[in-house]
């Protein structure tokens, strides 16, 4: 009996039933797994490569912190020679906040374009498959598959963080707030579905890459001077004088400083710009005087508390999660309509 006339249902020693047989995916999802599986083994092997990675680098330094006396340590609570530790952190939170990034142009773009571009998409739903049935399994693998990595990745890089984010100012919470907790997963999967809208549209994989690359990169600078305005910016002021030997007032623990700086406190509980008697600051007599007619008694200090990290992290990676909600809505409905 030859290859063509074997009965895939009575599997041969070799034949091609004994594959099929260990084949589990079929149907829509076996087609989008063979289209990407490149990009989807690449996800998935980073993802191993970058935990392996961090596990082992959050070893070394618990062998650190583990092995140095109290007495051997700055005021701050970390050994004297912590200071690679703390670039190898940045270095790897760095390459995490790429992920949004590359999962919106290499992975988001090419999704739809490449199929509407090489004509698979009209093969594909003039057989038996249903437009939103394809639609549907296209968009859900590979965000099943972003979700669990970065969800990983971001956990990971939690667990490696949390021993030594109170014991040090120099591992501020902001520099990490995008790709620790939820952050990641929200963020990634937004771009994801924006570069799949964009590669819906366009038709064209290459134009799709590139316009999604600008569109993700506006969205990352519109967010960078959003977030903040999350949190519920809180104040300490002082009302000692601001002359010589009067203390600025001090910021809690793992306090971000916001705004423009120092204010200057007057006696009703205003605010001025510590600018005020900038021009006059010259003449000292000149200045206490200014400063005396605008009754300033203080300084006064806005700042963000680590404490409302994780809320602003929920309530941002929510906004993110409804705009992806709608982004993916607007997928289906035009492909639905408008695929071909």
């Amino acid at each position: 009996m030859t290859t063509l006339t074997r009965d895939p249902a009575h599997p041969t020693r070799h034949g091609q039933g004994s594959r099929q047989a260990r084949l589990r995916l079929g149907g829509p999802a076996w087609l989008v797994w063979r289209q990407h599986r490149a990009a989807f083994w690449t996800l998935i092997g980073l993802t191993v490569l970058t935990v392996a990675a961090m596990v082992l680098l959050r070893g070394q330094m618990m062998d650190l912190l583990a092995g140095q006396e109290a007495t051997a340590r700055k005021p701050g609570g970390l050994p004297p020679d912590f200071e690679k530790h703390f670039d190898r952190m940045f270095g790897v939170g760095s390459y995490l906040g790429y992920i949004p990034v590359l999962a919106g142009v290499f992975l988001g773009a090419p999704l739809f374009a490449g199929d509407l571009e090489s004509g698979t998409a009209k093969l594909v739903t003039s057989q038996s498959v249903s437009r939103l049935r394809w639609l549907t399994m296209k968009l859900a693998m590979p965000t099943a598959l972003l979700a669990l990595c970065t969800a990983v990745l971001s956990a990971v890089f939690t667990w490696w963080w949390s021993p030594v984010k109170s014991l040090s100012d120099g591992l501020s919470w902001i520099s990490f707030f995008d790709v620790t907790g939820v952050m990641p997963v929200a963020f990634t999967l937004l771009t994801f579905s924006v570069g799949a809208a964009v590669g819906l549209l366009l038709r064209r994989t290459l134009v799709s890459t590139v316009v999604t690359l600008g569109i993700v990169v506006a969205i990352e600078v519109v967010w960078n001077r959003f977030w903040r305005n999350l949190g519920h910016v809180m104040s300490v002021s002082t009302d000692q004088g601001i002359g010589p030997g009067a203390r600025q007032p001090d910021l809690p623990a793992q306090a971000e400083q916001q705004g423009q700086g120092t204010y200057f406190l007057t006696d009703s509980g205003a605010r001025l710009d510590w600018t005020a008697c900038l021009d006059r600051s010259e003449d000292e007599r000149a200045y206490t005087a200014c400063l005396e007619s605008k009754h300033v008694v203080g300084w006064s200090i806005d700042y963000l508390p680590v404490s409302q990290m994780h809320t602003m992290q929920w309530l941002g990676a929510g906004i993110m999660l409804t705009a992806t909600a709608a982004v993916v809505a607007f997928v289906v409905m035009w492909g639905r309509k408008r695929l071909l």
